[in-house]
């Protein structure tokens, strides 16, 4: 369908999300026939490089986000908004003067506004379709739909069904016209006959720490304080995949980054799942049928959205990053109804196949 054709995949570089989904849609395009080229930097880089060593890659630079260490995020987002504007503009005239010498025939675009041509066929995966932030929504969610007009397709990483995962961000109004609903996407699949279900779980805890300083390293201290007070084996996984070095904190196994499968196989073998509640996320637990205590970044809109969304769902328990109280969580985990298993392949070959279409 796709046989031959050059597809650039550039994924925004804020944390390691949106590299992580862009893994199954690489999949499926080398599937297909396609030829994937790698646009990232940094982690995100390595992310796919150590699932795809053998693709062709090039550096696509970004903006470095900070958060606040304080909850409320307003000024600090506010004080790099022009930093981001200014980042879009340069990723535009970046990737125009690499178009050509990579011999692109289509990009595809998590959520990095800049990397698209009226050249050739522009497409944006997302799940912000209508984002959540901490000032001027209404004026901002109008930018994001006429930055989505700019492309030629808008793929929605959701299920069609509302709320489905990321509620009124993917189905809070209408849908602009070149947006298509692709179902979810994650690189992880159900673990059949792990030894959990025989022998028990090998990790009472497996937390996949991610995102931006510094609020990721001081989740990371929270729960280190805490698993060390916890009978059993645990496993932190850090979300900082160029740290390759294994370590040991008493009854914590501690490593920067696991592929995708490895991953899938640790989160399955355990007894309760602790993870912020980035959409990526969601995302891998609803493919593996877990629940998992998610915790959201503090300040961070849309995981403050998610994090009451799914309260109300009842797929996980949500706890703010200053009352966390894994012993809680532990003894209440097994009454939380497991998340469905999901699979958005059908509605992402019906995508592709559009793609296709365009580039005849």
């Amino acid at each position: 369908m796709l046989n031959g054709k050059r597809i650039l995949v550039a994924p925004l570089d804020w944390g390691l999300g949106h590299a992580t989904r862009c893994v199954p849609l690489i999949e499926r395009l080398l599937r297909f026939g396609a030829i994937p080229i790698l646009g990232a930097d940094k982690g995100p880089l390595a992310v796919l490089s150590a699932e795809f060593p053998s693709l062709e890659y090039v550096r696509i630079p970004g903006i470095t986000v900070r958060y606040s260490e304080s909850g409320n995020q307003l000024w600090s987002m506010a004080k790099q908004f022009p930093a981001m504007l200014r980042s879009m503009q340069t990723e535009r005239a970046l990737f125009e003067g690499m178009r050509a010498k990579l011999r692109l025939d289509a990009v595809i675009s998590d959520q990095r506004f800049g990397i698209r041509s009226n050249a050739l066929p522009s497409l944006l995966i997302t799940h912000q379709v209508f984002p959540f932030t901490p000032f001027a929504q209404s004026v901002l969610r109008k930018v994001n739909l006429r930055n989505i007009a700019r492309f030629d397709r808008c793929w929605i990483m959701d299920e069609q069904r509302s709320p489905g995962l990321a509620g009124e961000l993917s189905h809070g109004a209408e849908l602009p016209g070149n947006s298509r609903y692709i179902g979810i996407l994650s690189r992880m699949a159900p673990i059949r006959n792990s030894p959990s279900e025989s022998t028990g779980a090998k990790y009472r805890i497996v937390a996949v720490i991610s995102g931006p300083e510094p609020q990721r390293s001081l989740l990371e201290n929270i729960l280190l304080e805490q698993m060390q007070g916890i009978k059993g084996e645990h496993l932190v996984v850090l979300g900082l995949p160029d740290e390759l070095d294994q370590k040991q904190i008493k009854n914590i196994t501690m490593i920067g980054h696991m592929q995708g499968s490895k991953l899938a196989r640790a989160m399955s073998d355990s007894e309760m799942i602790v993870s912020r509640s980035g959409y990526t996320t969601l995302m891998d637990l609803a493919a593996l049928g877990r629940s998992a205590l998610i915790v959201p970044t503090p300040g961070q809109e849309e995981q403050e959205y998610l994090g009451r969304l799914h309260a109300g769902t009842g797929r996980y328990i949500v706890q703010q990053q200053n009352s966390i109280d894994l012993t809680t969580a532990l003894g209440t985990t097994a009454d939380q109804p497991l998340t469905p298993q999901h699979s958005g392949s059908d509605l992402l070959d019906e995508a592709l196949g559009d793609l296709a279409g365009l580039l005849q």
